[in-house]
């Protein structure tokens, strides 16, 4: 049994906090529990670093961090948010040989569409990138050796949108969940660690609302559950304060330990 590692590189919703313009409580706290830059996390195992998402803050993130190397990236799916620091990833096969990435194939089709230069030098239709590999995934549910790391796939949808999540031993990424499928929730049963993606209590048409995402929680039979993507309109103390004993608010840089 391995060890691993997960750490919130940024905890943020799609235009993080604080909010350019924005004054609210939430976005002028000094608490930095409150300061929330966009969707990215970092899996260590085995000394190998594999990057879920890369958001528009993945460069100061991986500054800040100290990321210098990567040895896999996993996009959940084509939102901004989630991958508006893609470009920033080109550096790490500067250092060594193509970055290997893991996709769905609706994923990857929207990613060479906004992407396309990445893509010139090996020929007008050729999928075939000089800074990355792909590995396409098809299917909605199934387990893959990505680049040496066994992971599950674990699909749901949101709003028509494919997106990716990802089991890892027993730790589990599930984020921009709106709409999913009986089989994701047996597939989730007993899971020790949740990460779910909550922005806000009131409802949306494009996410679970922070009630939903205990729902879900409950459903599955977590043993402990992390909310992230959260917007500015949570504050970290107070809404801690509010949660079962066995959810907790994530935060930027929070690590967490899991068996694989």
């Amino acid at each position: 049994m391995l060890d691993g590692k997960f750490r919130f590189l940024g905890t943020g919703s799609s235009l993080g906090v604080p909010i350019v313009c924005c004054k609210c409580a939430v976005c002028t706290s000094v608490n930095p529990k409150n300061k929330r830059w966009r969707s990215s996390s970092l899996l260590e195992v085995s000394g190998r670093k594999f990057l879920l998402d890369a958001g528009p803050d993945y460069r100061t993130q991986a500054l800040h961090y100290g990321i210098d190397e990567i040895h896999g990236f996993i996009l959940t799916h084509a939102h901004y948010d989630h991958m508006g620091g893609f470009e920033d990833l080109k550096v790490y096969a500067h250092k060594k040989e193509k970055v290997p990435c893991l996709l769905l194939a609706k994923t990857f089709e929207e990613l060479r569409s906004k992407h396309v230069h990445l893509f010139q030098e090996m020929g007008q239709n050729s999928t075939e990138s000089p800074f990355f590999t792909w590995t396409i995934y098809k299917s909605s549910f199934g387990q893959v050796l990505f680049a040496g790391l066994p992971l599950e796939i674990l699909s749901f949808s949101q709003v028509g949108m494919p997106v990716m999540g990802i089991r890892v031993g027993n730790l589990a990424y599930i984020s921009d969940i709106k709409e999913y499928s009986e089989e994701l929730a047996y597939r989730l049963q007993g899971i020790d660690t949740l990460i779910i993606s909550a922005p806000r209590k009131s409802r949306s048409p494009l996410h679970f609302s922070i009630d939903d995402a205990l729902q879900f929680a409950s459903l599955v039979r977590a043993k402990k559950t992390y909310l992230t993507h959260i917007a500015h309109e949570v504050d970290h103390e107070a809404l801690e304060k509010e949660l079962p004993s066995s959810v907790f608010l994530a935060y930027d840089g929070l690590t967490l330990s899991f068996l694989l």
